[in-house]
């Protein structure tokens, strides 16, 4: 199984949590760093950061006061090579992450993941009634380039609910 290292502080404003690795991040020991992913540009474009990150610049994040984890730690070319069983044991590791960390908000990257691996088949995109730990919890769209249902400006729009939510 190959790990990739969270970027995390104690009392991040947003704790960035991704599906899991792809194999190129895997191999880069980057988050999201496939080129067609969108989650670099929409973090940029929503104003979390000043300008577009590069993958190798991830730990710039915590200037910001913000973090990245993943679901599941475990590599794999998709996410639907996943089990239930691998994303319920993932939003427990996240759910003691979170108590650890106390980051102010878990921003989940993926609705399917916190669907399955939370038990909420018909949550929605945006803010969640429920906490993890210490934590609002809120819910954000795949930025795959497999997720054909966001193009970037709309992700970039639920990107920028979330961070006029929790920063303004």
């Amino acid at each position: 199984m190959t790990v990739l290292p969270d970027v995390i502080a104690p009392g991040l404003s947003v704790l960035f949590c991704g599906i899991n690795p792809g194999l190129l991040s895997a191999q880069r020991k980057q988050h999201f760093a496939r080129p067609g992913n969108r989650f670099w540009p929409a973090l940029h474009l929503s104003g979390f950061t000043p300008r577009r990150l590069h993958p190798s610049e991830q730990f710039e994040l915590l200037d910001y006061g913000l973090g990245i984890t993943n679901m599941v730690a475990r590599a794999s070319a998709t996410a639907a090579e996943l089990s239930k069983q691998e994303f319920v044991q993932g939003a427990e590791i996240l759910t003691a992450l979170t108590e650890k960390y106390a980051p102010q908000t878990v921003a989940i990257v993926g609705i399917g993941a916190y669907r399955t691996g939370f038990n909420r088949p018909k949550a929605t995109m945006g803010p969640q009634l429920e906490k993890l730990g210490p934590a609002r919890l809120w819910v954000l769209p795949n930025p795959s380039g497999l997720n054909a249902h966001y193009q970037l400006p709309a992700l970039a729009d639920e990107f920028r609910r979330l961070r006029e939510a929790v920063l303004d």
